[in-house]
């Protein structure tokens, strides 16, 4: 088991709020299946963050119930059928939106915290 830092605690509650766009990038390009999801995100980012199984299928019910990704089940394969997700024109257009607002919140972050040294030393 990999020991957390603070620094990854801080990490994944900012993460978290994030669950929803997230799952909804997993899927701009492709329909896949709920671990496949688990599965890229976690790759995606070299192990370092995994967003529990329970946290995604709660996530996939609120999407599909806000109508921002539908689900099917897929054809039968080795171990059963899965249940596939797609995203939608409203998710995709949630999607633009979350992102533009996360690009000016961090440029709103990065202003704040003026990570450069203030005139005389002070910071």
């Amino acid at each position: 088991m990999i020991e957390e830092t603070p620094e990854d605690v801080l990490a994944a509650d900012l993460l978290r709020g994030h669950t929803d766009t997230i799952v909804l990038a997993v899927l701009r390009d492709d329909d896949r299946y709920g671990f496949e999801i688990f599965k890229r995100i976690r790759d995606a980012t070299g192990g370092r963050h995994e967003i529990k199984e329970a946290t995604l299928y709660a996530t996939y019910r609120r999407l599909v119930k806000d109508g921002l990704i539908e689900a099917y089940w897929g054809d039968e394969s080795q171990g059963g059928r899965r249940k596939y997700y797609r995203i939608t024109d409203a998710g995709r257009a949630v999607y633009r939106r979350n992102v533009a607002a996360w690009a000016l919140t961090r440029d709103l972050i990065d202003t704040l915290l003026d990570l450069n040294p203030a005139p005389g030393g002070r910071s």
